[in-house]
């Protein structure tokens, strides 16, 4: 690995699994560390990010043929941005967290499609950059519900208990898939936050170096 060029910690799970909080701690505790980091998303927030959320939210029907391809568009352009790309922000130095990157892909429109399909639809952005690891926040989809349900005043389009129990499943055969070519570390996120928090920084900190700072 260049020691000039910062890490990409991706972060996957089912809808409900605590990405969004855990994203939060590890990059203020890298911060802590003195280790540069920026944080980001997908769908991303450009017009082809916002276009999704439209579609995930149900304020614009379509088919899962046509969000296949515009997740591929908006992860392309997510990667080669020259603004605040995540290859830029690599080649800065920076780390890149990121919440979901072609993972959630292969999970959730693998329940749709076939599998192989979305993984070649997704190899232009594989061939440009896999993470440096690959953290699951692995909960039971019955935790997953309980929480979107407490913490959310609408759901979207997958946020259905037998849809994740699928998507859960597509996880798992296709990190089983990957496994010659992906460093993927399945996290039991049904423990307390900080908990969890721990684990995550004992599995990626190796990985780090506060000369990125």
């Amino acid at each position: 690995m260049d020691t000039d060029k910062g890490i990409f910690i991706a972060f996957e799970g089912i809808d409900g699994s605590g990405k969004s909080t855990q994203i939060r701690l590890l990059a203020e505790r890298m911060r802590d560390e003195g280790i540069r980091c920026h944080t980001t998303m997908e769908p991303t927030d450009s017009p082809i990010g916002s276009l999704i959320h439209q579609i995930m939210t149900g304020r614009i029907k379509t088919d899962a043929r046509v969000l296949s391809p515009l997740f591929v568009a908006d992860r392309l352009d997510h990667l080669l941005n020259d603004v605040d790309g995540i290859l830029h922000k690599i080649d800065e130095g920076v780390t890149v967290i990121t919440d979901r990157y072609y993972f959630s892909s292969y999970a959730y429109q693998g329940v749709d499609m076939p599998m192989d399909q979305v993984i070649s639809a997704n190899r232009p952005s594989s061939d440009l950059l896999r993470p440096t690891v690959t953290l699951f926040i692995d909960i039971p989809p019955d935790v997953a519900i309980e929480r979107i349900t407490k913490n959310r005043s609408r759901k979207e389009l997958f946020e259905k208990r037998s849809r994740l129990v699928q998507v859960r499943d597509k996880y798992l055969e296709a990190f089983d898939r990957l496994k010659d070519v992906e460093n993927v570390i399945v996290i039991d996120g049904n423990r307390n936050v900080q908990t969890v928090a721990d684990g995550i920084w004992d599995a990626v900190r190796k990985y780090t170096s506060p000369r990125q700072g």
